[in-house]
Order: structure tokens, then sequence, then C-alpha cells
């Protein structure tokens, strides 16, 4: 018996290597539905919730009608999330993309393995029972909704997301960038709040998650400026990943940070040529003024 359980545990390191050896794209396209971006973001809410997922936000990303993204999250990814201290919240939430035309509304989302292993790195495996059943109801409930249900935007390999850097000189996950240290966690929210509702650096409140008992708060902001936000930059880098938007800031305990706009936006867009990155250079800087503005 010893021998044979043995065995057996070689045998799941084996496969569970195989698995993580393999490369996981940052997006998945389900299809494309047959009606309008407004209908359709009502399907895949209702499907959504079915599975107990709550919608928490949305919003058309550079203010086009044809854009659309989605925001959900569910008790069990919020409470697993929470545990990693070091920024795990910011997976705390799953992510579609509508794009629509004449042919009906493409439906996307940000692959909830790729962004788990991005974001949680080491920590994942600790909690992969919660998370793959997440990862599971989130993405059958979706795939009853077209019939492509296939990778796209890159491949990485868990590995490498884990410890993902887009090229020599550029940040990782490890290195965010602080935006303010307020007195309090309690101050911290109610400056951000009221920056947000007022639209300081030309932004505007998508969702927000405020867990007052883990002192830790997720903010999901639209980048509204027409010169210097989402609008300036996407149509570079390409739409069809809207589902990376919006983009966060964090406050854990009193001090609000953000992920490097050269790593998140390389991580979210794992395909971008220099030459590409080049031609939105400016953007991870506007991006950081825009977040700083809400925290000041």
């Amino acid at each position: 018996m010893k021998k044979f359980l043995s065995i057996f545990s070689v045998l799941l390191s084996f496969i569970f290597s195989q698995i993580s050896a393999q490369g996981l794209s940052p997006y998945i396209k389900v299809g494309v539905y047959k009606d309008n971006i407004s209908k359709t973001a009502s399907v895949v809410q209702s499907t959504l919730k079915a599975k107990d997922f709550d919608l928490i936000g949305s919003y058309s990303p550079e203010g086009k009608a044809t854009l659309k993204v989605l925001v959900f999250t569910r008790n069990d990814l919020q409470q697993t999330t929470l545990k990693i201290k070091d920024r795990g919240a910011l997976a705390s939430v799953l992510k579609v993309g509508l794009i629509s035309n004449t042919e009906g509304t493409t439906i996307t989302y940000l692959n909830p393995e790729y962004i788990f292993n991005a974001y949680l790195r080491g920590e994942y495996a600790k909690y992969s029972g919660v998370l793959n059943k997440v990862d599971n109801d989130f993405t059958s409930a979706l795939s009853a909704l077209g019939n492509e249900n296939r990778g796209f935007g890159g491949s990485l390999s868990a590995a490498e997301l884990q410890k993902y850097h887009y090229k020599a000189m550029m940040p990782y996950f490890t290195d965010p960038i602080t935006l303010n240290t307020f007195s309090s966690f309690d101050e911290g929210v109610q400056t951000i709040e009221k920056n947000l509702k007022v639209g300081s650096g030309g932004t505007k409140l998508v969702y927000k998650q405020v867990f007052k008992g883990n002192k830790v708060a997720v903010y999901g902001i639209a980048l509204i400026s027409p010169n210097l936000g989402e609008a300036k930059f996407l149509p570079t880098i390409g739409e069809s990943n809207i589902a990376a938007m919006p983009y966060e800031i964090i406050l854990q305990d009193n001090k609000a940070t953000m992920l490097n706009g050269r790593y998140r936006i390389a991580l979210h867009w794992p395909n971008l040529t220099m030459g590409t990155f080049m031609k939105i250079v400016s953007a991870p800087g506007n991006i950081e003024d825009a977040m700083k503005a809400v925290c000041k």
C-alpha cells in the first residue's frame, strides 16, 4: 500500500509539473453572441449569477458604446485572496470583455488561472482547491454562451507568470508604486473616494471592494481623459484585450499602491513588441499621475 501511495504521489507530481509547464493564455474568447451589447451583458450577468458570482461594476472603456467590461466577484474568491498579504486582493475580481459589431457581440474574459498565478504567485498552490473551483465555475458558465472557447493574447507558463518580467530593467509584481501613505486606513478610504467622486486626475470609479475588518480596499478605476487615458493607449496596444481594464488602486492598512504600468500593461498584453510599447511610452507615467491625483 505504501509503495502504491508513493508511486501515486510521484505520478501526481509529474502531472502537476506538466500542467504548470503548459502555456496559459491571458484571455479566452467564448464566441460571438447574436445580440446587442446591452442584452449580451444581461445574459452574461444572469449566467454568472446562477453560479453565485456578483456583478460589482461595469463600464465602457474609452467611453465607446461598442466596448464594455463587466466585473464580478464571489465570496469564496474574496475571502481566499484576502489571505495573501502581498496585494492578494487584486485577484479578487474576474472580468468579462464585450465587443460589439454588426455580427453581434464577442464575449471574452480574463483567464482566472493566468491572473491567479501572476498576482498570487507562490501562494496560488496553497489555495488551489478553492481557486480552481472558482475558475471552473466561472469558465464553465461562460463556455455555454459560445462555441469557440479558445485562448488568445499570448502564452506564458505558470512558472513564468509567478515571476513575470517583461524585459531587462522592467519592474516585477513586487515593485509596486506607492501612491500615498495616510494616517489611517479610514483616512485613505475617505480621501480616495472623495477624489473619485469629483474625477480627480481624469478618473471615474468602476467598482470598489472595501474590507474594513482586513483594512484592505480595492478600487477599479476608469481612465477617462481623452488625451492621457484609455483612449490614448488602448487603440494602439489592442482593444481585444479590454478585459484587462479597469486599472486598480489597492489600499492596505494606510498605504495605497498600484502595479507599475510597465509591469501591468506588459502582463496583460504579453505579445506586445518593444516597438509597440514605445508608442505608448508615456502611458505608465500618465496612469501613475492619475492614480496619485486620486490619492492626494
